[in-house]
């Protein structure tokens, strides 16, 4: 299984450019991924800063992927105008389950491969946020600069899709908040252990973690497949993604490298899997 976690960061190019996320320059960074699966964070739904298109029905198209879900941390815009979801709307959103959610942002997964089910947990926020350094979207020199701006946390969550080849995929982007990042961890952690035994699968994180230095595999019950800077794109030097499995399942990995799409301030980390 040839597999992807990528922070895209709602399709924004790398300079921004000015005419905003562009859906031909996101399918030409698909094509080069090569993947059976793809993991993806910062997601759009129908939101007007994206085109108000449907990010991972595109993602799916461009890779062939005939199974596709979406997960919404919030309704609207981060960083703008948002919203914590409502009693009632829709959790996940999927090629078999049409929705007429209000623009929104989340995870996301595509797969060539069949899905047997979805699952979500959500998984809070912190109650403060932090200064972040973030790419400017108006900047369009050769070089993406970069502004600190004082951002709040959004709601967290992880989508899982149960695959027909014996994995659960689990995709999630936590909290930049430490502390609060790692608690979310622990807890997805526990989620996906549960989520397998009860699928009779083997379980797989994936996602923007926001924890450098293999953090995340500290303990030793958790194994990185993957060591390698994916952040920011244009000079990587810190490792934020990670596709994490439990340390007793034995399997062989290659590293598939990263790619240069011209797109979002973090690298797509891709691995094979058998």
């Amino acid at each position: 299984m040839r597999i992807t976690s990528w922070n895209m960061l709602h399709g924004m190019e790398i300079p921004p450019n000015p005419a905003g996320p562009s859906s031909a320059a996101l399918r030409s960074a698909i094509a080069q991924l090569d993947c059976e699966v793809i993991a993806v964070q910062e997601v759009d739904y129908n939101l007007p800063r994206s085109g108000g298109s449907n990010q991972i029905e595109e993602i799916a198209a461009a890779n062939n992927a005939a199974h596709w879900a979406f997960a919404p941390s919030i309704i609207g815009t981060p960083g703008e105008s948002w919203r914590k979801l409502k009693a009632g709307e829709d959790r996940i959103v999927s090629n078999k389950a049409p929705s007429d959610l209000a623009g929104s942002y989340g995870v996301a997964i595509a797969s060539q491969i069949p899905v047997v089910s979805w699952h979500r947990l959500d998984l809070g926020n912190s109650p403060v946020g932090m200064p972040l350094i973030v790419p400017t979207e108006s900047e369009t020199s050769s070089k993406a600069k970069l502004r600190a701006i004082y951002v709040h946390d959004e709601p967290r969550l992880a989508l899982g899709a149960t695959l027909a080849n014996g994995w659960t995929i689990f995709n999630t982007h936590l909290s930049f908040v430490p502390g609060v990042n790692l608690r979310q961890l622990s807890k997805l952690k526990n989620w996906a252990i549960q989520v397998a035994k009860e699928t009779d699968t083997k379980p797989m994180i994936l996602g923007d973690l926001n924890l450098p230095k293999n953090i995340p595999a500290v303990g030793g019950k958790w194994s990185s497949l993957i060591s390698k800077n994916t952040y920011p794109s244009w000079g990587a030097k810190i490792q934020f993604d990670y596709i994490l499995i439990p340390s007793e399942v034995k399997i062989s990995s290659t590293d598939l490298g990263t790619a240069a799409t011209g797109m979002s301030d973090h690298l797509p980390l891709r691995a094979e899997v058998n």
